[in-house]
């Protein structure tokens, strides 16, 4: 089988560091869009329940803090690090402000965007819209901004028990 696309990305984590996608080799990946200043912003919570819960079994969570939906996440980098982790803990990684849409879009999400589109069109409608990649990296399952993160427990667990 050829390597997934996704693994021959990279981003940019929050602390300016170049993180290659194939370092998620093997692991069960969501990858979510997400904000500070959002209605959805609680989501962080449930987010880490599942890293927490199934990170030892080879899941991992990607945030992508992101401005272009109402301009809610304004702050920098180090701004948003702190945020997540004194208001909800966030231990998943989380990589620098990105954009999602449009032709500045981030690679990872022009790729994820290809290959499960949404309900009208590949466009991303708002924040915590979630992507869940199985074991080998292919995308398999996308989650609307208001699908709370218990919804997508079961997919992960599946994932997690396929590998």
């Amino acid at each position: 089988m050829s390597q997934s696309p996704f693994y021959e990305l990279e981003a940019t984590d929050i602390k300016g560091d170049a993180v290659p996608m194939a370092s998620f080799k093997d692991k069960v990946v969501v990858v979510v869009n997400t904000a500070s200043k959002c209605g959805l912003t609680p989501q962080y919570e449930g987010l880490e329940g599942l890293y927490r819960k199934y990170k030892d079994d080879g899941l991992v969570i990607l945030g992508f803090p992101c401005n272009q939906f109402a301009g809610q996440e304004p702050g920098g980098a180090e701004d948003i690090a702190s945020f997540c982790e004194l208001n909800y803990g966030v231990s998943f990684p989380m990589f620098d402000k990105v954009d999602v849409n449009g032709q500045h879009a981030h690679p990872v999400f022009k790729y994820l965007k290809s290959e499960l589109g949404g309900l009208l069109g590949s466009r991303i409608k708002w924040n915590f819209t979630k992507f869940v990649l199985d074991r080998s990296g292919k995308p398999v399952k996308r989650f609307a901004p208001t699908a709370a993160p218990e919804k997508i427990e079961p997919v992960i667990k599946k994932l997690l028990s396929d590998g």
